[in-house]
């Protein structure tokens, strides 16, 4: 299966599954697409707002990460999050969150840890 295709059909699950382990497997795809095709990806179909978001931040660090490749246009115009989601409830954690999330993350007011795209 292409990487397009294949990242549609994950995408298409996040209305079906638990999005962690969906967003799990996106992370996969991208962390290993070659740049050009992380360039042509189509925009999924979210209709969830945080999903929406946090889909469109990992294709767009997928691309920063790659170096030289442009993320695809449709990641400018998933609108940002109002209002701030923090990966972890623990106030103490926000501080850390707050510097360490990529930009792509933070331009949508979404707060990860930065080492989204390690696995262990």
């Amino acid at each position: 299966m292409s990487i397009a295709k294949e990242f549609q059909r994950l995408a298409g699950l996040l209305r079906k599954e638990e999005p962690a382990y969906v967003l799990a497997e996106l992370n996969d795809l991208l962390t290993n697409a070659p740049g050009a095709q992380i360039e042509i990806l189509s925009a999924p179909s979210i209709a969830d707002p945080y999903l929406a978001n946090y889909v469109a931040a990992m294709v767009e660090q997928a691309a920063h990460l790659k170096g030289g490749v442009r993320p695809p246009p449709w990641t400018a115009g998933v609108a940002p999050l109002a209002q701030p989601v923090f990966a972890v409830p623990w106030m103490a954690l926000r501080a850390h969150l707050l510097l360490e999330s990529p930009v792509p993350f933070r331009r949508r007011n979404i707060f990860v840890d930065s080492t989204i795209g390690d696995r262990v």
